[in-house]
């Protein structure tokens, strides 16, 4: 159990530090920046990938915990923790809180920063639109309607 406690706090520290660089995407996304968003990115993507790795040892420590308490493998964190004498039962349901809230957190950033991507998507689509020509409307499935691209006319002399 204490192999499987210390995993998951190298994971809570994780989805911690996730939701910390979502938190910072959102603000450089709200801030229109758009030099600093492939980094902020990066940064999130290299947390995911670690993520991805302490997800695969997590699962072979609750696989091991769970043979040790009479489970089959693959338990969910409930079950081991019902399972389990104290300490451990205490331990392992405040790690499940602690996930709990935190993938909530990360679940809010990431439809927010999706809402942000998706609206300087379109302020760009439709900045290019009225360069290349006017914008009409909209339709239904939300793709713009544009007119012909008006002749303009421009002093070179500036």
């Amino acid at each position: 159990m204490e192999k499987l406690s210390l995993i998951l706090w190298r994971e809570r520290e994780l989805l911690e530090l996730l939701a910390y660089k979502l938190e910072l995407e959102r603000l450089v996304l709200a801030s229109g920046h758009a030099r600093w968003l492939s980094q902020a990115n990066r940064e999130v993507e290299d947390i995911l990938v670690t993520l991805r790795e302490t997800e695969v040892l997590r699962a072979m420590a609750a696989d091991e915990a769970a043979q040790a308490v009479g489970l089959d493998a693959n338990p969910s964190l409930s079950a081991l923790a019902e399972a389990a004498a104290e300490p451990w039962r205490t331990i392992l349901l405040d790690h499940r809180d602690a996930f709990l809230v935190v993938t909530r957190e990360i679940a809010e950033l990431s439809d927010t920063n999706k809402g942000l991507i998706t609206a300087g998507y379109r302020s760009a689509h439709e900045t290019l639109l009225a360069i290349r020509g006017t914008a009409e409307g909209y339709t239904p499935d939300g793709v713009a309607v544009t007119a012909a691209p008006a002749r303009r006319l421009v002093d070179r002399s500036l």
